[in-house]
């Protein structure tokens, strides 16, 4: 049996690539489910390892996820030039496209910049390379004079000169500490093209508000994506009207992620519960270690073949597979390991 993604409201896959696009495509709601920001990789001689990136892909759309994003906090966007991240886009692009079943899987490129014109820049370089949607960070670099107004200003001139919807990407510790409240981000709302939000802050309040009252700043629609951004809270959200989560820990247990939304929508709440408590625990060291940590575990999760994934950019330094970190990684993550492997065995059987 194939995992349903659809958490609860079914939702109709209306995105198209990119370059297939028309206005309606662009403003449908996005699918429900687990979109997962993806890891970059890097070759030994430190250039884009691009079929690493494509079998990445090809895992993560054989595990039920509803959506892809690239140059997320956890793809080192930061350490990329932009010709770059075109081509890490285009890859994922080309290896959706060649799933057949998987050719409208909406493809979400992080975007982000300090000025309204250079974002825009990176939204016009997404599209052309395969994406479908932009994920926007506040310009939070001179945060000590940023107010609530310019904020506003920002996501809405960028949404109206991007050839592509925008999500907003609520992460403080990516954007200077600057951390948009409720009321703020339903402003931003507001425009047509701006489709959706990740709430990388945890804050699941804020996450309830934003899927109550984002209908009556949108005309009644409700065309809105509310989305957590981390793998801790998964059930929390979906409890409160979440339509999905974009977490890093889906790069290495996406099948746990899908079935914990798979178990809220069949009501099987218990299950639920003890699934998000052992993904949350593993969780956590993704969250302490960051990047750097979850591609230390690509190897545990996929095999010894992927030995060559958990190489990061200077200044980053992998962890070594022998000490104590690695080891701590896996002691943490063992549960859910587990667990994922276990969905594999069933999935294939």
């Amino acid at each position: 049996m194939e995992p349903s993604t659809n958490f609860g409201m079914p939702v109709t896959p209306t995105h198209l690539p990119s370059d297939t696009f028309d206005e309606q495509s662009q403003l449908g709601r996005l699918p429900n489910g687990v979109y997962v920001p993806m890891l970059a990789f890097f070759t030994p001689d430190d250039e884009v390892d691009i079929p690493a990136t494509q079998r990445h892909t090809a895992r993560l759309l054989a595990a039920g996820v509803s959506g892809l994003v690239v140059h997320g906090s956890n793809g080192e966007a930061v350490h990329m030039s932009r010709q770059e991240r075109k081509s890490v886009i285009k890859a994922v692009a080309d290896a959706v496209r060649h799933e057949s079943d998987h050719a409208q899987m909406p493809i979400i490129a992080g975007c982000c910049a300090q000025s309204i014109r250079e974002t825009v820049e990176l939204c016009q370089e997404s599209k052309e390379a395969g994406a479908t949607h932009a994920l926007v960070l506040p310009p939070g670099y001179y945060a000590g004079i940023l107010n609530k107004d310019i904020i506003v200003d920002f996501f809405h001139s960028v949404a109206s000169k991007s050839p592509i919807p925008l999500l907003v990407y609520n992460f403080p510790g990516a954007a200077n500490g600057v951390d948009l409240d409720s009321d703020t981000i339903l402003r931003i709302a507001a425009h047509p093209r701006v489709v959706g939000v990740k709430l990388t802050c945890g804050n699941t309040g804020k996450l309830a508000r934003l899927v109550v009252d984002t209908p009556k700043v949108r005309n009644g629609k409700h065309d809105f994506f509310v989305a957590g951004g981390s793998a801790d809270f998964v059930l929390q959200g979906l409890v409160v009207g979440a339509h999905g989560t974009i977490s890093g820990f889906a790069n290495l247990a996406p099948r746990a992620c899908v079935r914990i939304g798979e178990l809220f929508e069949q009501g099987k709440l218990a299950e639920a519960r003890d699934l998000q408590h052992e993904v949350a625990r593993g969780d956590w060291l993704a969250i302490r270690y960051g990047f750097v940590g979850v591609k230390a575990a690509m190897p545990y999760f996929h095999g010894q073949g992927e030995l060559a994934c958990v190489e990061p950019r200077l200044p980053f330094k992998s962890l070594a597979q022998d000490g104590d970190a690695v080891k701590e990684i896996q002691q943490g993550m063992a549960g859910v390991l587990e667990i994922e492997q276990r969905l594999v065995a069933e999935a294939t059987a």
